[in-house]
C-alpha cells in the first residue's frame, strides 16, 4: 500500500503530463486507442462527448461532494464490468493497484469501470505507472483543467520517484 506523506501533497498539484482545457482534450483524444480516465468529471465529460475510455476510475464524488444523478447514471451505465474496491483518501491500496494491473491485462474484454469506495485521487499514479504501451491516461487537476498523459518511460519514471517517497 502507498500512503501520501504531507510533504508530497504540493508536488502532486503539478501536472504529470500536459494540462489542457476540455476543447483541447477532446481534440487530442480523437485518435487515441486506449484511454483511461481517472475522476468522475473527466469520465463524464468523455462519455458525454461520445468518447469511451477502456478503463475509468471513479468514486462518485467531485471535490469530495455529491453531484447530479444524471452524471452518476451516465457513468454507472457505462462499461461492461464494474468492480468496487476500497481505497481510503491519501492512499493507493493493494486492492486498487491490483485491480488496475488486472484491467490492463484484459483491455480487449471491453470497458471496465473501477468504482472506488473512498477516494480515487491518487489512482492516476497507479494508472500511469502500470500502463502498457499505447495507453493515454487523463485525470482532472482541480481548478486548473485536465491532464493528459500519453504514457512513456519518462512519465513512468516520474511516477516511480513519487511512489518511492510514499
Amino acid at each position: 500500500m502507498f500512503v501520501l506523506p504531507n510533504d508530497l501533497r504540493d508536488a502532486l498539484k503539478e501536472p504529470l503530463g500536459r494540462l489542457v482545457n476540455e476543447q483541447e482534450l477532446l481534440k487530442l483524444l480523437s485518435h487515441e486507442r486506449y484511454i483511461v480516465s481517472v475522476g468522475d468529471l473527466v469520465t463524464f465529460t468523455l462519455l458525454n462527448n461520445g468518447i469511451k475510455p477502456v478503463l475509468c476510475i471513479v468514486d462518485y464524488t467531485i471535490k469530495r461532494k455529491e453531484y447530479s444523478s444524471e452524471m452518476k447514471e451516465k457513468i454507472k451505465d457505462f462499461g461492461t464490468t464494474h468492480i468496487r474496491v476500497k481505497n481510503p483518501p491519501g492512499t493507493i491500496t493493494d486492492e486498487l493497484w491490483n485491480t488496475i494491473e488486472s484491467a490492463y491485462k484484459n483491455l480487449e474484454k471491453g470497458p471496465l469501470c473501477i468504482e472506488v469506495d473512498g477516494e480515487e485521487d491518487l489512482a492516476a499514479l497507479a494508472a500511469i505507472f502500470l500502463a502498457p504501451a499505447d495507453v493515454t491516461v487523463i485525470y482532472g487537476l482541480p481548478n486548473k483543467g485536465v491532464v493528459i498523459v500519453k504514457v512513456n518511460e519518462a512519465h513512468k519514471n516520474k511516477v516511480k520517484e513519487i511512489l518511492d517517497r510514499m
